[in-house]
């Protein structure tokens, strides 16, 4: 019996409603994975304009208030250990949701914090668990996409990420005209209550049953000595460890820099951060578009440049003398340019490790978080009254970070995918 179209059926149509759809999804899910992998920059810019007035509200040295940002990066960082393996072995859903749900809980419990070390303990616990949602939200693109096609895809979301930079301490910076510090944390805790229903609705399990690691802590624990023996993963994840570092003492020592040494307001810090932050919007989208044309390789090492330049010249403004004219485009280019080592870089690494891609994401994002918070204190130890401990901290950060690309990792000929894998 012969088979009849509608009288409307038009395969070219068709085809065009199938592509459109096919875009409007992988836009929602840029937009969800962006905003998951902004934990960092919420939980840590966010509050950085109202890190002078809390040393004066609670009654603390300037060394004890920046052990606040200290604790939350190493939650960041011990977080991921946890997350990256666990989404391995039970999916990337539940442990995702989890995360993100006790996140929530901890950014109330912050606003509430009656003195410094119950500040500094909450700020742990809030970085761990806000932890889950950057580690998974890369092992969810790893489960998707690979090679070039996995680079494109995180410049794209850092197009999401780059935004938390820049309104964070613009939004932290006007609360502060008609509220206190402890106001930021109230923000903080909405936001996580509009994550958690953006990943409840918004994302299916990327990691189908049949690619799930069955294991406890020994299989985590090898897994992990596989990664760290294998010298071109460990060439790009420290690279990305180092420039990230860098930042985060930028980070640390700014508002203390800027405010104090400088006298800028907290609005007017806001804005010069959100100047800085921009530029990894730029950079990650310059990236964006030229991967496919340029390896992912040779951009990472153009980023690497830029940050070695602008490291070495924010030390050269600082003991020169050369005020903010000097400093501020120093600061730009070590910021800017994580837009093109981050997304490089993590792409790079997990290329070839697509069967622990929760614990190869785990691991860089381990580095990046437990290097900066070993130096954050570093940049505070002359109190606030000198820039000079900050600079050399981050000229010698972004130069260990070329170096670990330069001495570890090696060019290779094999293209790279651009396409989706295939679960």
């Amino acid at each position: 019996m012969p088979r009849y179209k509608p009288v409307n059926y038009n395969p070219k149509t068709v085809a065009e409603d199938q592509e459109a759809n096919k875009k409007e999804s992988q836009l929602k899910l840029i937009i969800i994975i962006g905003a998951l992998s902004a934990f960092g920059p919420l939980s840590i810019d966010m509050y950085l304009p109202g890190l002078p007035s809390l040393t004066q509200d609670l009654g603390c040295p300037t060394w004890q208030a920046q052990l606040t940002l200290t604790a939350c990066l190493l939650g960041l960082a011990g977080g991921q250990i946890l997350a990256g393996p666990l989404s391995d072995i039970i999916g990337r859903r539940r442990p995702l949701l989890a995360g993100i749900f006790l996140y929530t809980v901890t950014s109330l419990l912050c606003a509430l914090a009656p003195s410094v070390p119950i500040l500094i303990v909450l700020r742990l616990i809030q970085g761990a668990t806000g932890a889950a949602g950057i580690v998974i939200s890369r092992a969810m693109v790893r489960d998707l996409y690979s090679g070039a096609a996995a680079a494109r895809f995180f410049a794209m979301t850092m197009a999401i990420n780059g935004l938390a930079p820049i309104l964070a301490p613009v939004i932290g910076g006007q609360l502060l005209s008609f509220t206190s510090w402890r106001g930021v944390f109230v923000v903080l805790t909405l936001i996580g209550i509009g994550m958690f229903l953006a990943a409840l609705l918004g994302l299916n399990e990327t990691l189908p049953q049949n690619r799930r690691h069955s294991g406890g802590i020994s299989a985590t624990l090898t897994t992990f000595g596989r990664l760290l023996t294998d010298r071109t993963y460990m060439g790009y994840a420290l690279a990305a460890g180092f420039a990230s570092a860098a930042m985060f003492a930028y980070i640390a020592g700014s508002p203390f820099v800027l405010e104090d040494i400088f006298g800028v307001s907290p609005q007017m810090f806001s804005l010069i951060f959100a100047v800085n932050a921009t530029g990894i919007i730029i950079a990650s989208q310059i990236s964006g578009r030229l991967v496919g044309r340029v390896k992912p390789r040779k951009l990472l090492m153009l980023g690497l440049t830029g940050s070695l330049i602008g490291g070495w010249f924010v030390l050269v403004a600082i003991v020169g003398n050369l005020g903010l004219p000097g400093l501020l485009p120093a600061f730009f280019l070590v910021v800017a340019d994580i837009g093109f080592t981050g997304p490089n870089a993590t792409a790079e690494a997990l290329a070839d490790h697509a069967d622990v891609a929760g614990s190869a994401s785990a691991l860089i994002g381990v580095l990046q978080f437990s290097i900066g918070s070993v130096v954050t204190p570093l940049v505070g130890i002359g109190g606030s009254a000198t820039a000079i401990p900050m600079a050399i901290v981050i000229a010698v950060l972004s130069s260990a970070a070329s170096l670990s690309f330069l001495l570890l990792t090696r060019p290779t000929s094999k293209d790279q995918d651009l396409s989706i894998v295939k679960s």
